[in-house]
């Protein structure tokens, strides 16, 4: 049945009338910014500190919501103005042309249509007067800082701030404003600053109080802090030890602070809170390759074995399972480590490694027993120096024979990226020497390897990652009937050239009709990955590797390639990975596919 037309209409106001009435209360539709003069920058700020812009932006608000933040916007909008140096502008905001001000949040009108902004901000102020001291020795105000140069309030703060921090770093830990006068004079559009600075007397550092500790013996956590008692107070000792402590992995949180009072002495105490981690954990690993198979991997740990925040773990891998390899891979590994011996930055490391290796071209049992320093130099640069026992038997093509080394281990390790799991931007090195004395079987020599990867980010939020890796190998000393074959270098599978079968790329000996392992390794790999959702990435690649028959690759040292697509999930924790890849080199060129599933980014 079909309604006459004008009962039609008059339902229709009806209902579209009840529907107003049960809206919510009036969203706002527009916010507006009216300043007389065009200030592209000015402008950018004002609605970026806009409140009514955030809230009708995040949320679903109410008139009522909308007064209350126009309201507040007031103070926002003066501290824009006078950070850019307009002191003497005026601020009006008008919600459905009644001013903001003079509206009762308690009474707000049923519907806000829109929110004006009439800023008025005049002449940009200059410096008259800007003064600030004593400061310390041998510094000076920040830039812009000088009478005639444009009057901005970070500019003020940014003096007061720097004054502070030059005087701390000198000693004076209580250094503080003894005196404040500012005043904007509005005629002259000038703004006069006199900062006072009482920089206290100069403080040493006193004891290291500590609380919050269980387990951890308290002399223990003051040697791992590493405060130097004594010293002259300097604010970065303090961050130091805040990081020595929290690299411990023993504490779930540490807090160091500045004791409110010197002592009479002109000591200053420092008091260290922290909260100790559960001792014990446990983790799983596990990664699948369509030529390699699976690997799995567990490790048990515990922060605190002997009460003095020592990490004693327990690891075990097993790989190649259900491969395309000869058989399957064994290591297991313990590892003690000790903060804080010889000096707070060194720890004492001592590791046992049993490993078996059943690879295509090899097979050795090997253990290792090495004791050693790790320094850290700094939060970026690690280095570590050892020396140990390594006993290998290993089964290759040129036959069976046994050796011991003593070896001296070297390692290097700078990181500069600003993720582990999944970087965007910067860049890590790292390298390995190992010289090795042949005690019985073998020849002595050293061994070289060095890793070097860059990130470069595009696009907004970095959506788009090109990143870089070169591999290097070299083993001088030993030929290849001499080395230990797990000395020895090979290309092809997921740590190397994805797209070829895995080790399938080495030296062919004529006379065995076989491939050997290399003395040398080259290794470049590319990668560009796009971001294409908020967790999904779309990453292609191209892998490249050559090996050498002597210590260093020549142009006739062979080489195989491979290139492919992957996709990357983001868990928060690190990239879920999946890589497809086919061989670019050789007669199978584009022929086989090989897949490749791990946790974090290839590299």
């Amino acid at each position: 049945m079909r309604l006459p037309r004008p009962i039609f209409r008059n339902i229709t106001r009806v209902a579209l009338a009840l529907a107003a009435l049960a809206a919510p209360a009036a969203l706002a539709q527009d916010v507006r910014i009216d300043i007389p003069r065009s200030d592209k920058q000015l402008r950018e700020k004002l609605e970026g500190a806009l409140l009514t812009k955030e809230l009708i932006r995040t949320d679903d608000p109410t008139a009522q919501d909308i007064v209350a933040a126009a309201q507040a916007d007031y103070q926002r909008v003066l501290t824009v103005l006078y950070d850019e140096g307009y002191f003497g502008g005026t601020v009006s905001i008008l919600v459905d042309g009644r001013e903001a001000a003079e509206l009762s949040p308690f009474t707000a009108p049923a519907r806000v249509d829109e929110v004006l902004y009439r800023i008025r901000q005049n002449r940009r102020f200059a410096f008259g007067r800007a003064q600030i001291g004593p400061l310390a020795p041998g510094t000076t105000p920040p830039e812009g800082f000088t009478p005639g140069d444009g009057a901005r309030t970070a500019i003020v703060q940014s003096a007061i701030d720097g004054a502070i921090a030059d005087w701390r770093e000198v000693g004076h830990a209580k250094a503080r404003i003894a005196r404040s006068d500012i005043a904007a004079r509005h005629p002259a559009n000038r703004l006069d600053v006199a900062i006072g600075v009482d920089p206290g007397p100069r403080l040493r550092f006193g004891q290291l109080r500590i609380s919050g500790n269980e387990d951890v013996r308290t002399e223990r956590i003051r040697a791992i802090a590493g405060l130097p008692t004594g010293e002259v107070f300097h604010p970065e000792e303090i961050d130091r030890s805040t990081r020595r402590l929290r690299r411990t992995e023993a504490f779930s949180a540490v807090a160091l602070r500045e004791a409110d009072s010197a002592r009479p002495d002109d000591t200053l105490d420092i008091e260290a809170t922290v909260s100790e981690a559960p001792p014990r954990r446990i983790g799983f690993g596990a990664e699948l390759s369509s030529v390699e198979g699976a690997t799995l991997s567990a490790y048990w740990l515990h922060r605190n074995l002997l009460g003095g925040a020592e990490r004693f773990r327990i690891e075990g891998e097993v790989a190649g399972i259900d491969g395309g390899a000869e058989g399957i891979d064994y290591r297991l590994r313990t590892e003690f480590r000790r903060p804080a011996t010889l000096s707070p930055d060194s720890d004492l490391l001592i590791h046992f490694e049993l490993e078996s290796l059943d690879e295509p071209q090899f097979g050795s049992d090997t253990a290792e027993f090495v004791v050693g320093l790790d320094r850290i130099l700094t939060d970026r640069l690690e280095v570590f120096g050892g020396a140990g026992l390594r006993y290998a038997e290993s089964e290759t093509l040129f036959g069976t024979r046994s050796y011991t080394h003593l070896i001296l281990p070297l390692r290097a390790e700078y990181d500069r990226r600003d993720s582990e799991l999944n970087p965007a931007s910067g860049y890590y090195l790292s390298g390995t020497a190992m010289p090795f004395a042949a005690l019985d079987g073998g020849a002595s020599g050293l061994r070289l390897t060095a890793d070097a990867r860059a990130y470069r980010g595009f696009g907004p939020n970095d959506r788009v990652v090109l990143a870089g890796r070169l591999q290097l190998g070299t083993l001088v000393g030993p030929d290849l009937r001499e080395a230990v074959p797990d000395d020895l270098f090979f290309s092809g599978g997921g740590g190397t050239v994805r797209g070829q079968d895995y080790q399938s790329l080495g030296i062919f000996v004529p006379s065995l009709r076989d491939i050997s392992g290399g003395r040398s390794f080259v290794g470049l790999s590319a990668e560009l990955r796009t971001r294409v959702s908020e967790n999904f990435s779309v990453v292609g690649f191209y892998d490249r590797g050559y090996i050498g028959r002597d210590a260093f690759p020549d142009a006739d040292s062979p080489s195989h390639a491979g290139a492919g697509l992957g996709v990357r999930y983001d868990t928060g924790l690190g990239p879920i990975r999946l890589d497809v890849a086919t061989p670019v080199t050789g007669g199978d060129a584009g022929q086989d596919l090989f897949f490749y599933i791990g946790i974090g980014q290839a590299f």
